[in-house]
């Protein structure tokens, strides 16, 4: 059941250009989703469904909150598989907290499978956290960061350990440097992790270097990969009503018929709906299928990362439709779909890229490519 009524959307929609243009956080929407109870454990597929009505709104702020909803979510999966070690970040969610990842780093094409972070584990079983993470969502409001890195006390098995930071604990500092292109509002800062420490109760996984079958693993990419699935989604339905708006409104001087008589007109934007149609039975089908326990099998992220490319790609292809049905007003910076237009974009550097994508599907259909050849 939504959260999202109509007022709340609409206020949520009256701030996303002010945002973009000041380059500054989402304060207010926070504000309003969290009193909402917006950041509270739900199944996925309501999450999706919602994070697609929400980024029909306002993209940035989505995306933004996107990172909470995937560490709640990754707890939500191990506890309907039976594993309650992570119940209390649904706890804290449910009392406000809002987690963020500090997961992504420069030139770590491994994702997660690997850390360029050291973390040194101390005698009392907590470890101290020392690298550089990049695109940390929410850095000016995070009350939780959940962050990972390499352990390589035992150089034969090094392991890879997962924790959630306190924003009060010490040994960790946002450099301030968000000025993108796009999605500007999710104030993704670098973050420096200068020996911060996790307490023992908040190591949330350890894991061996390199793929891994663990249910939190598999939370963390289903979460992430459909929730941001479902952002692209939302862009792609706002651009496709924006587009039907402008053909409607737009008269040709040539005929004198509005531009939504043109049959190229109408060509292009019944082109670009039935691209959008596509995406909603795909998240979705998937979404009920984590929330349900089905059984994908190695099959798995074939799916789930097929369709956070299919969503970016389409998303990009319907802003571009509804900027050419437009015209050249739709140009200016400050015009929605300029403002969309930048926004897609960012789909293309969100895990897994396209390349990463296309080998995890290859090596599904006709397994690992041989190294001896």
């Amino acid at each position: 059941m939504t959260v999202l009524d109509a007022d709340l959307l609409a206020r949520i929609r009256s701030r996303a250009a002010g945002y973009d243009r000041d380059n500054i956080f989402f304060t207010e929407d926070l504000d309003e989703l969290r009193a909402a109870g917006y950041l509270e454990s739900r199944p996925l597929l309501e999450v999706a469904r919602d994070q697609r009505l929400l980024a029909a709104h306002a993209p940035a702020t989505a995306l933004g909150i996107n990172m909470h909803l995937v560490v709640v979510g990754i707890a939500r999966v191990l506890r309907e598989r039976g594993d309650s070690s992570l119940d209390w970040i649904i706890d804290e969610a449910a009392a406000g907290e809002l987690f963020a990842f500090g997961n992504s780093e420069a030139g770590n094409d491994q994702v997660m499978f690997d850390s360029r972070t050291v973390a040194a584990p101390q005698a009392d079983g907590s470890y101290l956290f020392t690298g550089t993470k990049i695109f940390t969502s929410l850095s000016p409001a995070w009350t939780r960061l959940a962050v990972f890195g390499r352990d390589d006390t035992d150089a034969a098995s090094p392991t890879l350990v997962h924790g959630v930071i306190e924003r009060g604990t010490p040994g960790h500092r946002a450099l301030g440097d968000w000025n993108p292109l796009g999605m500007r509002a999710t104030q993704s800062y670098t973050t420096l992790l200068e020996g911060a420490r996790v307490a023992p109760d908040r190591i949330t996984r350890v894991l061996p270097v390199g793929p891994v079958n663990d249910p939190y693993i598999f939370g963390l990419f289903a979460n992430f990969l459909l929730l941001v699935s479902s952002v692209y989604a939302g862009i792609g339905d706002r651009a496709l009503e924006l587009g039907v708006a402008a053909a409607a409104s737009r008269t040709s001087m040539k005929t004198g018929l509005a531009y939504s008589q043109d049959p190229d007109i109408r060509w292009r934007l019944a082109d670009a709906a039935i691209a959008l149609d596509s995406l909603g039975p795909q998240i979705e089908s998937l979404a009920g299928d984590v929330d349900g326990l089905g059984d994908h099998g190695s099959a798995w992220f074939r799916l789930l990362v097929g369709t956070k490319t299919r969503a970016v790609d389409v998303a990009r292809s319907v802003v571009d439709a509804a900027i050419r049905v437009s015209g050249g007003s739709s140009y200016g910076a400050d015009t929605e779909l300029s403002r969309l237009y930048r926004d897609a974009l960012a789909g293309l550097f969100h895990p897994s890229d396209p390349e990463s994508a296309h080998a995890t599907v290859a090596t599904n259909l006709l397994g690992p490519v041989d190294g001896g050849r």
